[in-house]
């Protein structure tokens, strides 16, 4: 059988490091550098020869990121690996997922075009901005789902009278999900985006008065979103509210929206770095989740149980 081999980029190496560990394995040895000029040089130390190598690199900007897992899978290949399997917890760019105006790219298919072309065998990624972006690839795509880890924390709280929101329609189908498991009713916010990082919120669809409320989303950016949908919570007699994301990107004005939002607690994953602390953020580990789904593939098994966010 061949070998599993794990490796890491450099765009979240304590995540790779906790999933080494949960695989009780060594983290891959890899050495890389970036040239003065800003070009970027991969060499793999180990001999990979006729292995399953995964290599772990979310693919949140600067674009470095996505260009690294570029070479590191290329250099994989022309090393003669069996497999070449790409984990990225967040998959960048997907946010761009289709032409709703005239003149723009689809970055979420340009990159999967990329990755597949690098020479990548399988993807293994986590909540995806839209789940039809694993029809993009015309390789095999795992998409796990970090409600299991997310949900968990919030099962420990057990808060009271609770009701999960999903900040916009395109999330209706997540927060579903949080309500079924968490035996909470379902509240929607329909908005309006008048450009790129700006949203205006129109009207709560849901009875939000005296509620505790779990606003759940795959991503939280310049955290406008999530502060106007706070908002119009509070207008709407909510009690409580809460906040969960998987993907902590964090830019532009979101620390001090975050800090002065009536938010009580902010929870994500550790798919990428936090870029600062805040003292109203927890960050889970999904380490265990990649982990697993890491030595099912390796293991030929199904990890179909992975991307069921519906059962308990």
């Amino acid at each position: 059988m061949p070998s599993l081999k794990v490796f890491s980029g450099r765009s979240n190496r304590p995540l790779a490091e906790k999933i080494a560990n949960e695989l009780e394995m060594p983290l891959g040895q890899c050495e890389i550098r970036t040239f003065s000029d800003g070009e970027i040089w991969v060499k793999f130390q180990d001999n990979v020869r006729g292995s399953d190598v995964f290599i772990v690199q979310s693919t949140n900007p600067p674009a470095e990121n996505l260009l690294e897992l570029l070479i590191m899978i290329d250099a994989a290949k022309r090393a003669s690996a069996r497999k070449v399997i790409a984990v990225i917890p967040y998959f960048g760019y997907a946010r761009q997922d289709r032409k709703d105006q005239p003149r723009v790219s689809i970055t979420a298919k340009l990159v999967a075009n990329l990755i597949s072309k690098a020479g990548t065998d399988r993807i293994i990624t986590m909540d995806l901005h839209a789940p039809q972006i694993q029809g993009f690839f015309d390789i095999p795509v795992d998409h796990l789902y970090s409600s299991a880890v997310l949900v968990r924390r919030f099962r420990e709280q057990t808060i009271p009278n609770l009701a999960v929101v999903s900040p916009d329609v395109g999330g209706i189908k997540m927060a579903r999900a949080y309500a079924k498991r968490l035996e909470a009713e379902l509240i929607v916010i329909d908005k309006r985006r008048p450009r790129q990082n700006e949203a205006e919120i129109m009207n709560v669809i849901g009875d939000a008065r005296g509620r505790n409320i779990l606003v759940v989303d795959d991503l939280i950016d310049t955290g406008g979103t999530l502060c106007n949908a706070v908002v119009a919570l509070k207008n709407a007699g909510a009690a409580d509210i809460y906040a969960a994301c998987t993907h902590p990107v964090l830019s532009g004005q979101a620390r001090e929206r975050l800090q002065e939002s009536a938010i009580k607690a902010l929870v994500a994953t550790d798919s990428i770095p936090v870029p600062f602390e805040l003292p109203k953020l927890m960050i889970e580990s999904v380490a265990h989740l990649f982990a697993e789904a890491i030595r099912r593939n390796y293991n030929n098994e199904s990890i179909s149980s992975l991307f069921d966010i519906d059962k308990g």
